[in-house]
């Protein structure tokens, strides 16, 4: 049995391009929300959030990830609302940062992980196309106050990098990183 342990829709929908045959479990873990490094930030909730599901499921094959926004070395998690969401978008209004997923994938209480990061760069925007944008609802919800595949695609110049990864689960890297330990998704 394979278990995805996170509620995202935006996850749900990309494993489904590698398994077929997956179930959904949301993870209870406390995220950590601060550290140095951003990267193990994001691998450490991953790994929290599999964790979590894997104690209640040791025979099966748990995958949990973790999605961060970060520009110059500060982290921007979910919003806190609106004023939250305005506030992130404004910063991230005509520069590049960077999104880091972090995954962990435990097979047989053993666990393995991985990172992909992509760079993301934002169109200038005014501050009532943020208002607007924000108004929709859509951000409040999302790291870095934004979704790629919704109404922020007008706002994002260019990404280099894993376009998946920006939506919240890096499905090229999940695959190596499962072949590496000797899983296929669809036997």
């Amino acid at each position: 049995m394979i278990i995805l342990a996170s509620g995202s829709p935006r996850r749900h929908e990309l494993l489904k391009k590698l398994c077929d045959n997956f179930i959904v479990e949301v993870s209870d873990a406390d995220e950590v929300q601060q550290s140095d490094n951003p990267k193990d930030l994001a691998v450490t909730n991953a790994v929290m959030k599999a964790q979590s599901v894997a104690a209640k499921n040791p025979e099966a094959i748990v995958i949990g990830a973790d999605t961060i926004v970060v520009k110059d070395g500060k982290i921007f998690g979910k919003p806190d609302g609106i004023a939250g969401a305005e506030k992130m978008l404004a910063e991230l209004s005509g520069n590049r940062h960077e999104v880091i997923t972090g995954l962990a994938l435990i097979v047989d209480g053993k666990i393995f992980t991985a990172a992909e990061v992509t760079e993301v760069f934002f169109g200038e925007m005014t501050t009532e196309e943020i208002r607007e944008y924000v108004a929709t609802g859509e951000p409040l919800d999302k790291s870095g106050s934004y979704a790629l595949q919704g109404g922020a695609t007008k706002f994002i110049e260019k990404i280099c990098g894993d376009w998946s990864n920006v939506v919240g689960l890096p499905v090229y890297r999940l695959k190596r990183l499962a072949e590496s330990v000797g899983i296929n998704f669809n036997e």
